[in-house]
């Protein structure tokens, strides 16, 4: 099996749904034959729903990876490149190609347009391969680029990364001495500076989307389960994992 194949199965297998999952399946199967190891598994897979799903737990998961860099500002220097590395997309004819981003991949382009604007001297490159579609990321976060009024010979596309240390291994030749912003998912900044940096880019931070957006109001609903927050657990866990499989490998 591809090693690639191979880690996205086991981070799959590990991530807080499929343990549910799990945990739900042997308190049925087990139900008769074991009662009392059926009732801790239902037991456990309901406290580990409930956990993973309430605002504060997650949230308090989910910030230390969000809170290392601020928001991207002006910089005083001038931009040679900004790097929007890959997300997911689904080409889907007759929609466009903005629609056909994943919300996360989406809201990295944005932030990149965003960007461009304060610096339209830079070019940017988007990242990302196939992942199964007929059309890369790279290729189709550009043609969303170019609806969003970035020229397209403003845009390079790398299109074979399959994850961020190709993503920085493939990209470095070019950008290494220049002065760069690398945009990604807050949760996903630091694990892919770090790529970076390893590769000896020294990029300028421009983190996109947190999940975790708190002021002085707290309603009270914030206290209950939430299904989003589910979704924002499994992002921490699996970005957890992954900060320490790169401390490992390093």
């Amino acid at each position: 099996m591809d090693l690639f194949l191979l880690k996205k199965l086991i981070s799959f297998m590990i991530m807080p749904l499929s343990i549910i999952v799990f945990l739900l399946l042997m308190a049925i199967i087990f139900f008769r034959a074991k009662p009392k190891l059926s009732f801790t598994a239902l037991v456990s897979a309901s406290a580990l729903l409930i956990f993973t799903t309430l605002p504060p737990i997650s949230d308090r998961l989910m910030a230390p990876l969000e809170n290392n860099y601020p928001a991207f500002t002006q910089s005083k220097q001038a931009l040679d490149y900004i790097i929007v590395l890959g997300g997911v997309h689904t080409t889907v004819a007759g929609l466009p190609a903005t629609s056909q981003l994943k919300s996360s991949s989406l809201e990295r382009l944005v932030e990149a347009v965003r960007i461009y604007r304060l610096h339209p001297e830079a070019q940017m490159i988007t990242s990302g391969f196939t992942g199964g579609d007929e059309s890369s990321n790279a290729e189709k976060v550009k043609q969303a680029a170019i609806l969003l009024g970035v020229p397209a010979h403003k845009i390079l596309t790398e299109n074979f990364p399959k994850d961020t240390e190709e993503e920085a291994q493939l990209i470095a030749p070019r950008v290494i001495n220049k002065h760069v912003a690398l945009v990604t998912s807050a949760n996903h900044m630091p694990r892919a500076m770090a790529y970076f940096e390893q590769y000896g880019v020294n990029a300028i931070a421009a983190p996109a989307s947190p999940w975790v957006k708190r002021n002085n109001q707290t309603p009270w609903s914030y206290y209950f389960p939430n299904a989003k927050k589910l979704q924002q657990t499994t992002t921490a866990w699996h970005e957890t994992l992954g900060r320490i499989v790169q401390w490992f490998n390093r």
